[in-house]
């Protein structure tokens, strides 16, 4: 698993959260652990010439976003 931080949409206190390292695009929500509200994250996981795992393409959008 790898730790990736952003920052809530909502209250905009920083937040980490654990990707599982399998390349692809993910879409999925997660609560904010400071004020609870749910969070749409969106991203999509590369693997580089290396090897190396990355996250290409991330975003956090409110609920209301969508």
């Amino acid at each position: 698993m790898e730790e990736y931080f952003y920052h809530c949409p909502y209250c905009d206190a920083p937040i980490s959260t654990l990707i599982e390292p399998v390349q692809g695009w993910y879409d999925y929500e997660e609560d904010c652990e400071v004020c609870c509200r749910p969070i749409r994250l969106r991203f999509r996981i590369v693997y580089t010439a290396t090897g190396h795992v990355r996250v290409r393409t991330f975003s956090s959008t409110t609920i209301d976003d969508l």
